[in-house]
């Protein structure tokens, strides 16, 4: 197998899992509310949190537990993890259709209305990120998380960050996303 047909099956691979992962989502317990509050400085960051569905609270909450983990006392990079994925709620898209627009980006099949804008989802998280004041690399990694490392985020946080976001997934083999 060469390296092309692994990429591509190991993106199928993210794909099932993270449908499963979808499927089954339950919503924060009171306890994880109580850790939750803890690492968002603000409240506008927390009604931010809570706007989207229980699916990305609980896959956001898991990301920022791996960074707390990782590097406890880093409270950027744990908001950075927990806030990555706020632009998705704008797309209004279930688990099906969300899966269509994310096998459809695989394939390179063109995408409009919602499932053009969940596919658009980082830049339009950054974008109310940064107006809410957030620090630059919770605003960067939301805008550039299925993209390269840009040059606002050094090396080990971008690893960290993949890691927390994708912890079965080698940091650096994140497909790009179509724009």
């Amino acid at each position: 197998m060469n390296s092309e047909s692994g990429r591509l099956i190991g993106s199928w691979w993210h794909l099932a899992r993270r449908f499963f992962e979808v499927a089954t989502a339950r919503p924060l317990d009171e306890l994880e509310r109580v850790v939750l509050a803890a690492w968002l400085a603000s409240t506008a960051e927390a009604q931010l949190f809570f706007a989207q569905p229980v699916v990305d609270q609980r896959h956001a909450y898991r990301a920022g537990s791996r960074m707390q983990h990782l590097v406890p006392y880093r409270l950027d990079l744990i908001r950075a993890a927990l806030l990555h994925d706020v632009g998705k709620r704008h797309s209004g898209l279930g688990i099906m259709r969300r899966s269509f627009a994310s096998a459809s980006t695989k394939l390179r099949l063109p995408l409009s209305g919602r499932h053009a804008t969940y596919i658009r989802h980082g830049p339009l998280g950054a974008e109310e990120l940064q107006e809410l004041g957030c620090e630059p690399i919770v605003v960067d990694f939301a805008r550039w998380h299925h993209d390269d490392r840009p040059a606002s985020i050094n090396a080990e946080d971008w690893r960290l960050l993949e890691t927390a976001d994708e912890p079965g997934k080698p940091p650096g083999t994140r497909p790009k996303a179509i724009r």
